[in-house]
């Protein structure tokens, strides 16, 4: 290498710059590939650079690389910036050069690892600055010289040095450590060759018949592993089953039971075309209803899904405004209409049906038996009844052609066609209560009872004849339940005709004549009160949840049929009922009359609403409440029975959530730790066990999936800016599932419920039924464990007022020798505290003399 570089700076100094071909010359051959010592690099900032002028490009540049330094001058930089001048790590080689001025080179392509250098012999100096020439005959004979000469230098032998690792063979050989143990078998020789006979027998009761080895430890073989070597290896897995095949009449009922010939690829295709994707799991909002044409502010109080008539909703209003606001503008209120308002999916802006009431609705429900008849409840304690039976067709032909044979088909809201005829459909009521003699305040809740049983006014069960719901339940923030039947009742004193046709009533040509029996004379059957005990309070119900309430929300299929047999008969049972509970009637002993009930105070109750006589009075009165529970630390605004399981029911209240078990009485299964915001209602998943939807009064909507988690949601979502007031959730078709979330806006959001939120998994119904039995078993843990406890507190009570009975037990002579062993004590403090004082000296003998 060195020639060839020699060459390549000879060329170099033949250029218009012999001094920077001197430099570039001289620096590898002298200086870095003959390993002399006088080269120190060196990093010189800015500021040196500007005291010893030395700045590159103004000072030095590439014609003259390089700059003499006085030692002075850096003596001087040095004591002044001392360990901060760039001098300071070559401050030794300065102040041993000889000469005055040292050399100072820009290293421009870092070849030393530094910008610039420094030559710290005057030997180094003198050949940069004067560099010898080389002549051109040395430099063609150097052209010829190869540039890597490899020579072979054989390997010298060397004594073997130990580094450790004949310890580590030595570790690693097997040897055997365990001494050889012989043992010698003999047998007689007439028994050689003799035939063997096996053959069982009781080893208890032969001598001799076995020999038992008992474990024992053994010190000599007690190792302690202390490292282990595994290796391993990845191989397939590798699985040995064997069977044996059964008759062929087997296979032969299987071809006969299942559909051999059916395409299984066609099958996975139409599973996989489902609506929606699958990894999917927020919901998609689908469209949104606004009554536009209100002048007051209002906001949804309730919202149910026609039960037979897809993409038809129905939701009640209110006015928002407080009671104080209610009793200020209570004129201008009598003017707006309280409405029921009838949504469909081919026309989000106008409302199909307008039900009319007389004060603002807060509840209501389809009939299950015919969902032409709606009950509802108002604001002022009024029960409300509709008939819209005469409309039926209006609202069934909805759907796209007017065809109420097929299903309704959901399209987006630009390709829909509404109708032409916009106009308003005002529906009046056929029926309200007595003001007087039902309930006081708002109804909270109303039911329909099933059709399977009916209760009379003390609360016994008896079978239902007419096979429709004809009784009714509501609870009041009056502290009432009461129950209602929409039947005639029988007249106490028989009226006379000339009586009943002055009683008679001209019914407005607009108002069906199905309730006319009801309107303003409806009377409670039965009324319950829940009362706190001891005190003259009672509770106050906000929800109920019957026994049956889960048979209600699985007869949709079963209502369509009956409203097609209705029709084509043209007789409506409502039409034509019959008197109230018979005297004939089969009563029902083994059903359950116990019903849970939410509260305004969080309580969620378990009672019965048969009544009981009392003994004192001689009266029937409501039973008291077989359990209670303050879990919820608010408003109890949802408390609902799982589809799937008939004991499981949900609460929502408060900050938190609860799942119970009827059975259950020490407490609820699951309770959520306290959330961010207030939750304002929930509903149970349609299809899946597991998951239920809780609101909030941030506009976020809780998804509860306990297959994923117990603890907490498993996702939360935003659906609006203000109050979710209710929730419905609604099965369209097996692929597509919709829920519908109502605010305090009015604003109704009709969302798309994911795959993966409608579909359930594989065992979901076992897996959360594990869960289920798992929290009871920790429940009744949990309670004996507080028994335990409770007696253990109770026995060392005992023993702690056993051992004061026993120090104050004391006998009179144990009493006078303690009293008689203070007063000696007294005695020595005394005559102690005399002598210190000097009050008293002891003379030889041991005697005391008083010194006064």
């Amino acid at each position: 290498m060195a020639p060839k570089r020699k060459k390549k700076s000879s060329r170099r100094k033949k250029s218009p710059k012999p001094i920077l071909a001197a430099s570039e010359d001289m620096e590898p051959v002298n200086m870095e590939s003959m390993g002399h010592p006088e080269i120190y690099p060196l990093v010189l900032t800015t500021k040196t650079q500007e005291i010893f002028n030395c700045r590159i490009d103004e000072d030095i540049t590439d014609e003259q690389p390089y700059k003499l330094i006085n030692k002075e001058d850096i003596f001087e930089d040095l004591r002044n910036r001392a360990a901060v001048s760039d001098f300071h790590p070559v401050k030794k080689i300065v102040q041993e050069y000889p000469g005055n001025e040292l050399l100072l080179v820009y290293d421009k392509d870092f070849k030393y690892g530094l910008n610039f250098y420094l030559i710290g012999t005057e030997e180094g100096k003198e050949n940069y600055l004067n560099p010898p020439e080389v002549s051109e005959e040395q430099e063609e004979y150097k052209e010829y010289i190869p540039e890597d000469v490899y020579i072979y230098k054989p390997p010298v032998s060397k004594p073997w040095v130990s580094l450790g690792s004949e310890k580590e063979i030595e570790e690693e050989s097997v040897t055997e450590s365990t001494k050889q143990i012989t043992y010698m078998i003999s047998r007689k020789r007439s028994e050689f060759g003799a035939p063997i006979k096996f053959s069982d027998q009781n080893a208890s009761s032969v001598k001799d018949a076995y020999i038992e080895c008992t474990a024992y430890p053994d010190k000599n073989f007690t190792l302690k592993q202390l490292e282990k070597d595994v290796g391993m290896q990845v191989i397939p897995q590798i699985k040995d089953i064997s069977t044996q095949t059964k008759c062929v009449e087997i296979a032969l009922q299987q071809n006969e039971i299942t559909n051999t010939f059916i395409d299984d690829w066609k099958h996975l295709a139409e599973e996989e075309g489902t609506f929606g994707d699958k990894t999917d799991t927020h919901l998609k909002e689908y469209q949104s209803f606004t009554d536009l044409h209100s002048p007051m502010e209002k906001m949804i109080t309730c919202v149910s899904w026609h039960p037979t008539i897809y993409g038809l909703i129905a939701v009640s209003v209110a006015v928002r405004l407080s009671f104080e606001d209610r009793v200020h503008f209570s004129g201008k209120l009598l003017l707006q209409p309280s409405l029921i308002l009838f949504w469909s999916f081919s026309d989000p802006i106008h409302p199909q049906l307008m039900l009319e009431s007389p004060d603002d609705i807060f509840c209501f429900k389809f009939c299950p038996s015919d969902p032409n008849i709606i009950a509802g409840g108002c604001i002022n304690g009024q029960i409300v009844m509709w008939d819209i039976t005469a409309h039926a067709d209006r609202i069934e032909n909805i759907k796209a052609g007017g065809s109420r044979s097929k299903k309704a088909t959901l399209k987006p809201m630009f390709l829909l066609e509404p109708e032409s005829n916009k106009e308003a459909m005002y529906i009046r009521h056929c029926a309200v209560s007595s003001i007087e003699n039902g309930h006081k305040r708002v109804i909270t809740d109303i039911h329909w009872l099933s059709d399977t049983f009916e209760i009379n006014r003390m609360g016994s069960v008896f079978e239902n004849r007419s096979g429709i719901c004809c009784q009714l339940v509501t609870c009041s923030a009056d502290c009432t339940i009461c129950f209602w039947d929409i039947r005639p009742q029988k007249p106490l004193t028989p009226q006379t005709t000339e009586k009943k046709k002055e009683e008679s009533i001209e019914i407005p040509f607009d108002v069906p004549s199905t309730f006319l029996h009801l309107d303003l004379s409806w009377k409670p059957l039965t009324k319950l009160r829940l009362s706190k005990g001891e005190t003259s309070l009672d509770h106050c119900p906000t929800k109920i949840s019957l026994n049956e309430d889960h048979l209600l929300c699985k007869t949709q299929d079963k209502m369509l049929a009956q409203s097609k047999t209705a029709k084509a008969e043209e007789m409506n049972p409502y039409h034509n009922l019959e008197s109230g509970v018979a005297n004939l009637l089969k009563p029902i002993d083994d059903f359950c009359t116990k019903f849970f009930v939410g509260t305004e105070e969080g309580e969620v109750i378990y009672t019965d609403w048969k009544m009981e006589r009392d003994p004192e009075t001689g009266r029937f009165m409501p039973k008291k409440p077989v359990n209670l529970h303050t879990i919820h630390d608010g408003i109890v605004h949802t408390i609902q029975r799982s589809p799937f399981y008939d004991d499981i029911i949900l609460t929502v209240g408060g900050w938190n959530v609860a799942i119970w078990k009827e059975s259950v009485m020490t407490g609820p299964l699951l309770q959520s730790c306290c959330a961010p915001k207030r939750y304002t209602s929930g509903h149970w998943s349609l299809t899946r066990p597991g998951v239920f939807y809780i609101g909030r009064e941030d506009g976020y909507i809780d998804i509860w999936d306990l297959l994923e988690k117990t603890h907490e949601p498993a996702q939360s979502q935003n659906i609006c800016i203000t109050m979710i007031t209710c929730i419905k959730p609604w099965i369209f078709s097996p692929k597509q599932q919709f829920i519908a979330i109502a605010d305090y806006y009015g604003t109704l959001h009709i969302l798309e419920i994911p795959w993966t939120l409608s579909r359930p998994s594989t065992n979901e119904m076992t897996s959360i039924n594990h869960y289920f039995e798992r929290e009871v078993k920790h429940l009744e843990y949990v309670e004996q464990r507080k028994k335990i406890r409770e007696q253990e507190k109770k026995e060392m009570e005992q023993e702690m007022a056993k051992k004061k009975v026993k120090i104050y037990q004391k006998s009179k002579e144990q009493m006078e020798a303690e009293l008689k062993m203070d007063y000696e004590s007294y005695l020595e403090l005394e005559k102690t505290v005399l002598i210190n004082l000097g009050l008293i000296k002891v003379t030889e003998k041991g005697s005391y003399l008083d010194v006064m």
